[in-house]
């Protein structure tokens, strides 16, 4: 099996992103897969998330999208392995100085498929590569877009958030047309409280509109999800048998089905 990365994207903030990255890179891992996580988010969410403060970090994924060239030994630098009682996944962090590629790429060629190109210098055979993008439309997003083989959007059970949707929708029609074939992408409903009808009333709707394009998994809420983050872990390492732990578990499963 060749390599499978997956961009985890929603232009609207606050709908489970970082939650999805983290927590579907640690359940491949719970079903043997070898996982490389990559934030590529410049507020650096899923790498604090994890006790990697960015401004600790040498060497980060600012350092693989600024370089001209990169090879095996710019992703050694950066790559944080996995450890028992650390990570369950390997990492990559994000840096504040991401928000500065717009400006330092304007003039790259093929500045679109940066990350693309990168990952073919990767030495390391991973099964899955996942990544928790920006929730703002730039360079970053779509390297994380034209990059993915699947373009994951988390959409929070809530009618405001179904905006966020749209927005990346509009990304995607764009892309496709610049890019000339389809991109895959799929929903995935988010902070699902089954004891609101307002919930139930917008994955319905979702249901009808996406088809295929929705996950059959749900991810309800959790606050398992908030403890995991306090303490620098992902859920399986703190509440293996809740709820959200069995949700993503399930995802996983749906993905690798695939």
């Amino acid at each position: 099996m060749s390599v499978r990365v997956l961009a985890i994207a929603n232009q609207k903030g606050g709908v489970g992103k970082t939650t999805t990255t983290l927590s579907l890179g640690a359940a491949l891992t719970l079903l043997g897969k070898s996982v490389l996580v990559i934030d590529l988010d410049p507020h650096g969410c899923a790498s604090v998330h994890m006790g990697i403060f960015p401004e600790a970090v040498t060497s980060s994924m600012y350092d693989i999208m600024i370089k001209e060239e990169v090879d095996s030994q710019s992703w050694k630098d950066c790559i944080l392995k996995a450890s028992p009682g650390n990570m369950r996944f390997d990492f990559v962090a994000s840096s504040i100085r991401l928000t500065e590629l717009d400006i330092e790429l304007r003039e790259r060629k093929n500045k679109g498929i940066v990350l693309k190109q990168a990952f073919e210098h990767l030495d390391t055979e991973y099964d899955y590569i996942v990544v928790d993008c920006p929730p703002h439309m730039g360079v970053l997003l779509v390297n994380a877009i034209v990059a993915s083989d699947l373009l994951i959007i988390p959409i929070q059970t809530d009618f405001l958030a179904l905006h966020g949707l749209r927005l990346i929708f509009d990304t995607i029609v764009m892309l496709n047309k610049v890019l000339g074939h389809p991109l895959k992408y799929k929903a995935l409903a988010t902070m699902f409280d089954r004891r609101a009808s307002a919930c139930l009333r917008v994955v319905s709707l979702l249901r009808r509109k996406l088809g295929d394009k929705l996950f059959k998994s749900i991810i309800g809420l959790d606050t398992k999800f908030r403890e995991a983050s306090a303490r620098g872990k992902v859920v399986y390492d703190i509440a293996p048998s809740s709820k959200g732990a069995k949700a993503y578990m399930e995802l996983a499963k749906e993905i690798v089905s695939e």
